[in-house]
């Protein structure tokens, strides 16, 4: 089994990557739900979210040259383009990698943990945020640092797996403005709260958030490369 990839903070500008896969399907989530989007999911992560879904992707994948990356997303002939893990950030070729995918006249998003920095993604890149929750496990990995980065365009996520995991999540939206900031999403984690007790509590808080559920999970389940 390869050895789990490390977060790579030397200086210099990497030209390849470590790959788990690369897919053609639906985007399941955030603002560009429903569109047609290639999945660039990097290799990677030095979190360990207890309901993480991609654990396939700590270990292994193939190393790529980053323009052989950029083109074969574009036989794809798709706009919206996802840059996932994992923790994409965790390698340094990501941040390179998604100047390429915008210079290539793609939409582009990134997944992103908010545990690494986010101040020098591309400024054309949507960038979605997970705030991790105490249910997580990782809550003292959040880099409230990365708010300021934020605009509009981007997008701030909770994974909720209880009534505490909600509640945290409602005081960070009140005492930290996120609504002010971007889009803020609330997402049940699957299997373990019921989509229909978060809508319940959002709705009797008033809450100004963007409930989401999974739709590639709802179209074929919790199937790798979907």
């Amino acid at each position: 089994m390869s050895a789990p990839v490390q977060v790579d903070e030397r200086p210099g500008v990497a030209t390849s990557l470590r790959i788990t896969e690369i897919f053609h399907s639906i985007q399941g989530e955030a603002d560009a739900v429903g569109w047609p989007t290639v999945f660039v999911r990097l290799t990677g992560c030095p979190l360990r979210c207890t309901w993480c879904d991609t654990t396939y992707s700590f270990q292994g994948g193939d190393k790529r040259a980053l323009d052989e990356v950029v083109r074969e997303v574009g036989a794809y002939q798709t706009r919206h383009v996802c840059v996932t893990g994992g923790e994409p950030l965790a390698q340094r070729a990501c941040l390179p990698l998604l100047t390429a995918l915008c210079d290539a006249g793609h939409e582009v998003s990134l997944e992103t943990s908010g545990a690494l920095d986010v101040a020098a993604v591309d400024p054309r890149v949507r960038k979605v945020v997970d705030l991790k929750c105490p249910g997580s496990g990782e809550v003292a990995r959040n880099r409230f640092e990365n708010l300021v980065h934020l605009t509009p365009r981007d997008q701030i996520k909770f994974v909720i797996a209880d009534r505490a995991d909600y509640e945290w999540a409602r005081e960070q939206c009140a005492t930290r403005g996120l609504g002010a900031i971007c889009q803020v999403l609330f997402s049940p984690v699957a299997d373990t709260l019921a989509p229909a007790t978060l809508v319940d509590w959002i709705l009797a808080d008033r809450l100004p958030v963007r409930f989401q559920l999974q739709l590639h999970k709802i179209l074929w389940g919790n199937v790798a490369g979907k």
